[in-house]
């Protein structure tokens, strides 16, 4: 089944150079999403400037949802992108991956009912990130040094349907690089806002959605995302975090009390559907 309409959402902080190439992939897209939403975790007015620039030329429609830098809560304005989204479903990214042609096409060809999708990345190393940036685009291949997880950079979709990989919700869970079927996050209201700073934020949200009865499919050799280098953000939180995470999957909680819903109530508009064309 594959979705009538659908809500590109990409996380960013603070560095509209990476934003930029990332959005030049999405225009590159050969299916391109019904919209493109900036969920961004309060960065300086560099930002806003790039994406109001993109936005009078963009494809489809772009739009800049921020809040106040107020620490890393990366769930909140996740929530905050999700609750203005139109799509039926919801891909999702972090502004740091530039995106293969087929990024949006695959995400769209693999979605089923009752799932949600984990795909992966290709890593690039400092030096790597550093000449695309220069380039203005992805200048490197999957046999090139400077390359991590070299196997997601091959584009070969024949094979996706075959790869099973983990069906928990913490092994090889990353934000960066997911779908969900908009219903399906509405429904275990979405990320839980008392995660915050770095971590566990994805694998909590996952675990409420398979404890819905929502299956997780990992999607590899088709929607290719090159993982620009960046330094490691604090890891402070994470035993804080995977409390939170160990509390969930133990009580068997399918919906987080402090989520989404508080943003829906502010965004009613949200809640129609597009016609398909």
């Amino acid at each position: 089944m594959t979705p009538k309409s659908s809500s590109l959402l990409i996380a960013t902080y603070n560095w509209p150079a990476a934003l930029a190439l990332v959005l030049a992939s999405v225009r590159a897209q050969r299916v391109r999403p019904t919209e493109v939403l900036i969920a961004d975790d309060g960065s300086r007015g560099d930002t806003r400037e790039l994406v109001l620039r993109e936005a009078a030329t963009f494809p489809v429609p772009l739009r800049h949802i921020w809040h106040e830098d107020s620490g890393f809560r990366l769930g909140t304005i996740r929530n905050k992108a999700m609750a203005a989204a139109i799509g039926e479903y919801l891909i999702q990214l972090d502004g740091d991956l530039v995106l293969h042609p087929e990024f949006v096409s695959s995400h769209l060809a693999f979605a089923r009912p009752g799932t949600y999708v984990q795909g992966s990345r290709v890593m690039l190393s400092e030096g790597r990130t550093a000449e695309c940036l220069r380039a203005g685009r992805i200048v490197t291949a999957a046999w090139s040094a400077g390359v991590r997880n070299r196997v997601n950079a091959f584009h070969l979709p024949l094979l996706s349907g075959i790869i099973r990989g983990p069906t928990d919700p913490l092994r090889r869970t990353r934000g960066c690089n997911m779908a969900f079927w908009r219903d399906d996050v509405v429904r275990v209201n979405g990320y839980n806002e008392a995660i915050e700073g770095w971590g566990r934020e994805d694998s909590e949200l996952a675990a409420r959605l398979q404890q819905s009865g929502v299956l997780r499919r990992n999607l590899k050799f088709s929607a290719v995302a090159w993982h620009l280098h960046h330094p490691t953000r604090s890891q402070a939180s994470l035993d804080q975090n995977h409390a939170i995470f160990e509390g969930t999957v133990r009580d068997r909680v399918e919906r987080c009390e402090h989520g989404l819903d508080q943003w829906l109530a502010r965004h009613p508009d949200s809640l129609a559907r597009p016609t398909a064309p």
